[in-house]
């Protein structure tokens, strides 16, 4: 996170949860380390280039998520463009039901994709019997990300 950025940590309370379908031409891929640890890692880097998350390489990033206590290679969640399987979005979650890392491609945004990641992450944990889902994001964050975690339900806890 960027210095001297207010920093909020957003909940969202599991009651029902709808999934959203994803827009075509995406879809939902299991993640593969082969195939999708380092556009992974590119994705995530090209999203916080300019603040909002962390820039690092992939060989200092990889080991410290397969090496957390709550990772999970479930919990990584990717969203592909069905015709060309190009990486789109990408999401890290924590089995404590914490969204560690969210991201889109800039040139496939505001088309409902990260809506559709959030409802399935939410999904997913509702399922494991979590209550609640959550997450920190910058106050200043000038990606829309403070406005579709509103969106999609998420309160400033």
């Amino acid at each position: 996170m960027g210095q001297g950025a207010e920093t909020l940590l957003m909940r969202k309370t599991l009651g029902a949860v709808q999934t959203l379908e994803l827009p075509k031409p995406y879809a939902l891929a299991r993640f593969q380390e082969h195939q999708h640890a380092r556009p992974a890692r590119a994705l995530l880097n090209a999203a916080y280039a300019h603040g909002g998350g962390t820039v690092m390489t992939f060989d200092r990033w990889w080991p410290d998520l397969t090496r957390d206590e709550e990772y999970d290679p479930d919990l990584l969640f990717v969203v592909e463009e069905t015709n060309t399987s190009h990486m789109v979005g990408f999401a890290q979650c924590w089995t404590s039901g914490f969204v560690k890392d969210i991201a889109v491609d800039g040139a496939h945004r505001r088309k409902g994709v990260a809506a559709s990641l959030m409802s399935q992450i939410f999904a997913t944990f509702k399922a494991r019997g979590l209550r609640s889902v959550s997450l920190k994001v910058q106050a200043d964050n000038r990606s829309g990300a403070l406005q579709l975690y509103h969106a999609v339900g998420m309160e400033i806890a």
